[in-house]
C-alpha cells in the first residue's frame, strides 16, 4: 500500500515542485486535479506485467516513455517511442477506443505522462507499474503465465 501511496504520489509532486505562480493561479487546471482526484483509485491506473496474459498484449498500443537512446537500445517489442515530456502534444496520435499502456524504466516518468493523459480526459491509459526493469523481471509477455504456475500447488 505504501509503494501505491507513492506511486500516486510522485506525480504530483513533480507537479507541484515544477509549477510557477501563474500555473497554480490557474483555477481550471486545478479544478480538473481536484476533480481527478476525488475519483482516482489506488489500483486505477497501473497494471502489472503478471495482470496481462500473453495473448493480450498485442491488443495494447504500447508507449514507451523515455528518451530514444533508451528506446532504441532496448524495449518492449511492439512499443511506440513518445518520451513523457512530449505525451501530451502527441495524445491525438493515440486510440481513445482501446488500451494504451505507458511505460518507463521503473515506472517513474511513466506515471507522470499517464497522469497527465488521465487529466487530458483518457481513461484508457494505464501505467506498466515497474516499468521496463519490472516487465523483464517478471518474465516479459510470459509473466502473467509465470504468476499463473506459482500459484498453481504441486502435487507431492
Amino acid at each position: 500500500m505504501k509503494q501505491i501511496k507513492r506511486l500516486i504520489a510522485l506525480p504530483l509532486l513533480a507537479i507541484a515542485l515544477t509549477a510557477t505562480p501563474a500555473l497554480a493561479e490557474n483555477e481550471e487546471l486545478v479544478e480538473a486535479m481536484e476533480g481527478y482526484l476525488m475519483f482516482a483509485q489506488y489500483h486505477g491506473a497501473t497494471i502489472r506485467p503478471e495482470q496481462i496474459p500473453a495473448e493480450d498484449w498485442e491488443n495494447l498500443t504500447i508507449i514507451d516513455t523515455r528518451d530514444a537512446g533508451q528506446y532504441e537500445e532496448d524495449h518492449i517489442p511492439g512499443a511506440i517511442n513518445i518520451e513523457w515530456r512530449r505525451i501530451l502534444e502527441r495524445r491525438n496520435e493515440l486510440p481513445n477506443d482501446e488500451p494504451v499502456l505507458v511505460y518507463c524504466n521503473t515506472g517513474t516518468l511513466s506515471a507522470q505522462a499517464g497522469l497527465m493523459l488521465r487529466l487530458a480526459g483518457m481513461d484508457n491509459v494505464r501505467i506498466l507499474q515497474g516499468g521496463f526493469e519490472g516487465f523483464k523481471e517478471a518474465g516479459g509477455f510470459e509473466a502473467n503465465a509465470r504468476a499463473q504456475d506459482q500459484d498453481t500447488p504441486t502435487a507431492d
